[in-house]
């Protein structure tokens, strides 16, 4: 049986997108704070708890932040806004995520994203979205005895993630259901959330802000019997 050690060795050897493969080694050290640093420059594979009952689903790693790092969601000022929120919730063991390493650990919860390469201006095309989907399919896979509950940040990975969810079996309604910030749709054992993405973009103008994203998560984690 497959396991997720196995698929993150294959998972860090992917090559599939030319555009996304020299962007991600390119932007090495091209940012003057981290200078001198060795990236990742790498897929990021998902992280957490392999028996998670949630799984939060972002959109790709950025080029200073987890293709820096190696792990998802840790580095940048997204993943600092949603550690927080995590740790505010009971799911993250301390609210900041520096590097692997520093000790964080997470309780029923697994990071994923529907593109596991930094995109340059972190906007994918299409086409890598769907050349990357089989790496989202094979770790829900293996999540599925546990998962019940899903936060999907923004609506980018809300299209990526339901012909996901639809092609492995999953009731998903025809049409499917639109992305909002507080949407909630039962898919049978499953619910998924929607919840817009913690980009410092929607931070800044006030499009997201922490009560919204811990009402969202404390929803999608009483859901997964978490809290």
């Amino acid at each position: 049986m497959r396991t997720f050690a196995a698929l993150d060795s294959e998972l860090v050897q992917c090559r599939a997108c030319p555009r996304l493969v020299e962007w991600r080694e390119s932007v090495a050290g091209t940012k003057a704070a981290f200078a001198g640093e060795r990236y990742w420059a790498r897929p990021v594979p998902g992280f957490g708890a392999e028996d998670a009952a949630l799984a939060v689903v972002g959109l790709a790693p950025s080029a200073h932040g987890a293709n820096r790092t190696g792990r998802m969601f840790t580095g940048d000022p997204s993943g600092d806004f949603l550690f927080r929120v995590l740790y505010e919730v009971g799911l993250a063991s301390q609210p900041v995520s520096a590097a692997i390493g520093d000790g964080l650990t997470l309780r029923g919860t697994r990071l994923v994203s529907p593109v596991r390469c930094a995109p340059p201006e972190n906007r994918p095309t299409t086409a890598e979205r769907d050349t990357c989907r089989h790496w989202l399919a094979d770790e829900l896979d293996l999540l599925r005895p546990t998962l019940r509950a899903i936060v999907v940040l923004g609506a980018f990975g809300w299209q990526a993630l339901l012909p996901v969810l639809s092609a492995a079996g999953w009731p998903v309604p025809k049409p499917r259901p639109a992305f909002a910030h507080g949407a909630r749709t039962q898919l049978g054992d499953l619910a998924v959330f929607g919840c817009y993405h913690v980009s410092p973009r929607n931070v800044q103008t006030g499009r997201v802000t922490q009560p919204m994203v811990v009402t969202a998560f404390t929803a999608a984690a009483s859901a997964a019997g978490l809290i």
